[in-house]
């Protein structure tokens, strides 16, 4: 079986395959783990994936290194002054009352996700294609060589190359032209500073403008470093204390620059203009982002087709269902996947009827969350439907 895409939901469904006794091997085209380093919301649905596709001691260290308990488990909308307008539930099932699913640290969750598994994952390799040989599946890699296997799973991102083959009239949606995610340091200051609903799961904050700010605390339950330690054989990075800060700018002055290779100082000084007449915590913390974080992006949807064939070859996570970032699910969904996707394979049922109902499955509970992902924010619903 081979898996395209060392992410998040490749890396947990190689983790539930193991534990289940099916043998893979994953092909990501980076040329070694260099996951970004971003906040990612866990709730329930993901959660509950890691507890059923990772050993338990990689289990107890994923918790280890989430967030502490929010304040809320919830997110808060704010006006650009700091003033709360609004709460919004986080949408799948119940969080856990005792030890409740947060927020991690993305390349801590890969970290972990790839501990025990460095036999089967191969960087290095990037997939231009595949192709049907008898009742194989072959996957063709840049520079020759490929891989074969009798099945194939795309968890290769929003740019899959294996959807682009298996459902090539599924179109990306743009949905904010620019976004920039960056960090800031927590420091005494402006953990002082900031309001109080910084304390729950995510911020949300929008001015007359349009200009939208996410943001969201990563303060782990543990040091990632002493929680490194403790977990012997299991390397992790050490992570600070940080806020990580989400900006969607409205008609940006770029100059001569363009937005994606501009200087991080320049991206820095858009942001701190776009929050220019904010209220004064608000400006501290942007302000306080490190411009070696900065990274430029365009936000994109992928709302899956209705239907497809099913066949030998199969998608998971953004590869299928990109989301918008507004609720948070996306990792969680690409977790869900990777642990439905393992169950179903080990079911013993045939391959093709244990797919099928995969992905039906995946259709069903997906675009009800897109849905609500968009209607969260009306300025993107406008952009998504012209």
């Amino acid at each position: 079986m081979i898996v395209v895409g060392a992410g998040v939901g490749g890396l947990c469904l190689a983790q539930g395959l193991r534990r289940a006794g099916i043998s893979c091997a994953v092909y990501e085209r980076a040329p070694g783990p260099a996951w970004g380093g971003y906040i990612l919301h866990m709730g329930a649905d993901g959660g509950s994936a890691l507890r059923r596709c990772l050993p338990e001691h990689l289990y107890r260290l994923y918790t280890a290194t989430s967030r502490r308990s929010p304040r809320r488990d919830l997110v808060a909308v704010l006006d650009h002054h700091g003033v709360e307008l609004a709460t919004i539930p986080h949408f799948g099932p119940a969080n856990d009352p005792v030890l409740p699913h947060t927020s991690v640290h993305r390349r801590t969750l890969c970290q972990i996700l790839l501990s025990g598994i460095t036999d089967i994952v191969h960087f290095g390799h990037e997939a231009t294609g595949y192709r049907h040989d008898g009742g194989d599946v072959v996957v063709d890699f840049a520079g020759g060589g490929h891989a074969r296997g009798t099945l194939l799973v795309g968890a290769d991102g929003i740019n899959s190359v294996v959807r682009s083959r298996l459902l090539p009239e599924v179109a990306v949606i743009p949905l904010v032209e620019h976004a920039l995610l960056s960090q800031a340091p927590l420091t005494d200051e402006l953990a002082d500073a900031l309001p109080a609903a910084f304390e729950d799961s995510f911020v949300m904050i929008r001015d007359p403008r349009g200009t939208h700010l996410a943001a969201g605390l990563f303060q782990p339950r543990h040091a990632v470093a002493d929680a490194a330690r403790a977990a012997a054989g299991v390397g992790l990075d050490p992570v600070e204390d940080y806020v990580a800060v989400s900006l969607e700018i409205t008609d940006p002055d770029l100059g001569p620059h363009d937005f994606f290779g501009a200087p991080k100082g320049f991206l820095h000084s858009l942001m701190r203009d776009a929050v220019a007449d904010w209220h004064p915590s608000l400006r501290l913390l942007v302000d306080g982002v490190a411009p070696a974080t900065i990274v430029p992006r365009t936000i994109r949807m992928l709302p899956p087709p209705a239907t497809w064939r099913t066949g030998n070859v199969t998608l998971l996570g953004d590869a299928i269902h990109a989301m918008p970032p507004m609720l948070g699910h996306g990792a969680n969904s690409a977790l869900r996947d990777a642990a439905e996707l393992a169950a179903a394979l080990a079911s013993g049922r045939p391959v093709r009827e244990s797919l099928a109902r995969y992905e039906s499955d995946l259709r069903d509970r997906t675009l009800p969350l897109l849905e609500r992902a968009l209607a969260t924010s009306p300025g993107v619903t406008a952009r998504a439907s012209r």
